[in-house]
């Protein structure tokens, strides 16, 4: 039996799901396994949450959900405000990351960072003939992979003998196009979104090209100042992006039971 005001993690799932309705036990684990929560264990090894504990998940999943900061800025900014970080969070919430724009951003999504995960180092840098990807995508079929390729989510390469090739840093994404899936959305409603890269790209390009004007004398930092400004770029149109697109789904699921 958990200790007076400690709860199980189940306990811990089912009073947050109102606020959060995807939160499950293995994601709460997840968080966990980052070093963003740490739970108290009992000698049996069960996970004890005090109130605290139940605060800074909230936080962190507020933080996901709404300001769409992956978990390396999270962490950073729980680590940096210690006294804040058990505070709930809520719309009068501290600023972010997103609003100090000269703070070095990442844009990488923590859900590819998460399917990145099972590959190593090697296998993320090789080439893959196209018939091992089941065994590296645990449920993705060849014909799928295909299809991907079809509607330019990934590139093939080519083998010196003609053989498909598939590059392991696309590893994660095919597993993120396979697990959408269950809710219908299948490689051809993934083609809008290869479209929106290809009009995006020039966007970013003509704002890139503000930087890459700049004089600099070492080459290295130019690279750099480009890659910073490409992440903080990313990081403001994503969280646009995102917005509009919920606000969206809440108007229109209005609109259908009004």
């Amino acid at each position: 039996m958990a200790d007076a005001g400690y709860l199980t993690i189940g306990k811990v799932v089912k009073r947050l799901q109102q606020r959060f309705p995807d939160l499950t036990v293995s994601k709460v684990r997840f968080l966990e396994e980052e070093g963003l929560v740490e739970p108290s264990r009992t000698p049996g090894g069960y996970r004890l949450y005090s109130g605290r504990d139940v605060e800074r998940l909230e936080t962190i999943l507020y933080l996901q959900k709404e300001r769409f900061l992956p978990l390396s800025v999270i962490r950073e900014q729980l680590d940096s405000a210690p006294a804040q970080a058990s505070e709930p969070a809520g719309e009068e919430a501290g600023p972010t990351a997103l609003d100090r724009p000269d703070e070095r951003l990442t844009c990488v999504p923590d859900v590819l960072e998460e399917l990145a995960r099972p590959d190593s180092e090697e296998v993320r840098e090789k080439l893959h003939p196209l018939k091992r990807i089941p065994e590296l995508c645990d449920g993705v079929t060849v014909g799928f992979v295909q299809q991907l390729e079809a509607v330019g989510v990934i590139q093939f390469k080519r083998s010196p003998h003609g053989r498909f090739l598939v590059e392991g840093k696309d590893l994660p994404l095919i597993r993120a196009a396979h697990r959408l899936r269950r809710f219908g959305i299948e490689p051809r409603n993934l083609r809008q979104y290869v479209q929106a890269a290809k009009r995006e790209s020039v966007m970013y390009e003509q704002a890139l090209m503000i930087d890459a004007r700049k004089p600099v004398a070492d080459e290295e930092k130019r690279a750099a100042d480009l890659n910073e400004a490409f992440e903080t770029i990313s990081r403001y149109t994503n969280a646009i992006r995102m917005s509009l697109i919920r606000r969206q789904v809440a108007e229109n699921i209005r609109g259908i039971h009004s």
